[in-house]
């Protein structure tokens, strides 16, 4: 009967031992899963951002696209307006005197404003960079005077028709209106740009959860598993206990039974003496009365 109750007993502690042990790894799972759903929660809030992030950025690379084609119209007209404005120009420009094959007979050609604009530049270096003495830098300053009478003058020229003042006009204006479009381009490119950097932003951000959410899944189902280990540990467990507790209850009953069967065997042998002794006309006691009415026999 010890044995029984020590086998008992150490069945019940294992049950409790199990029982918090699943209720521990339960409560786990449960953190997990909350975890899990919040981040999960977290990913389809970036997702959904991302996603009209990039929207955003697919209409404005249509804009884009859109204003490109604005923008190189007004380009091939800027270059169609530039060459009939140089043709322009051919028609104003002085004659040259053809070639008579005598040097004194020889014209050159007067220098264009281009060639003017880098003599200037390379004297004004020389000026800046070289060590000169007074008379050759007072040339240098003498020359460049003239040069910018003659460019000033030559661009005068450039402009003394109607027709050529009116398509540099034109051309101005072809060429600032082709800049606002390639402002509007580059505007348009540089919002495309910021939306397209967000979106990956948050879609970085949105797989980076996301890991966290599948590592949370991932102990979510460890625990789980655990817990249900743990849980039929427990009730395994419970299972032996009840069984040695049933053995200890029957082996009870049966010590039991077998003290009651010989306390009524003891009573009836004595209920049999105390009845003979009335038979033979013995006085009884209270006691004795009592005996034999229990017994049955009164």
């Amino acid at each position: 009967m010890e044995k029984l109750e020590q086998k008992g007993s150490v069945y019940k502690n294992a049950a409790e031992k199990h029982k918090h042990l699943r209720d521990e790894l339960n409560k786990q799972t449960k953190e997990w899963v909350s975890k899990r759903d919040t981040l999960n929660a977290q990913v389809r809030d970036l997702v959904e951002q991302a996603g009209k992030h990039r929207e955003e950025r697919d209409a404005l690379n249509q804009k884009v696209r859109e204003s490109k084609v604005v923008r190189d119209e007004l380009n091939k007209n800027v270059s169609k307006l530039t060459e009939e404005y140089r043709e322009l120009k051919g028609k104003n420009a002085p004659q040259i005197a053809p070639e008579t094959g005598n040097p004194r007979d020889r014209q050159q050609a007067p220098p264009s404003i281009k060639q003017l604009k880098k003599e200037f530049s390379d004297l004004e270096m020389r000026q800046q960079t070289q060590v000169l003495k007074k008379e050759e830098e007072l040339r240098i300053v003498k020359r460049l005077k003239e040069i910018e009478s003659q460019i000033e003058g030559l661009q005068k020229d450039e402009e003394t028709s109607d027709e050529a003042r009116e398509k540099l006009r034109e051309l101005k204006d072809a060429k600032a209106e082709a800049e606002a479009a390639h402002k509007v381009v580059s505007e348009y490119a540089e919002k495309a740009q910021q939306e397209h950097d967000i979106t990956i932003s948050l879609y970085e951000q949105a797989d980076a959860l996301r890991k966290q959410a599948d590592d949370a899944q991932a102990n979510f189902i460890d625990c789980k598993k655990r817990a249900d280990e743990e849980h039929k540990l427990h009730l395994e467990q419970v299972n032996s206990f009840r069984q040695t507790d049933e053995q200890a209850s029957t082996y009870r009953k049966k010590k039991t039974d077998a003290r009651k069967r010989k306390t009524d065997a003891d009573s009836k042998k004595a209920a049999d003496d105390i009845f003979a002794r009335f038979k033979n006309g013995e006085k009884l006691s209270t006691e004795d009365l009592m005996a034999l009415q229990k017994s049955g026999y009164l």
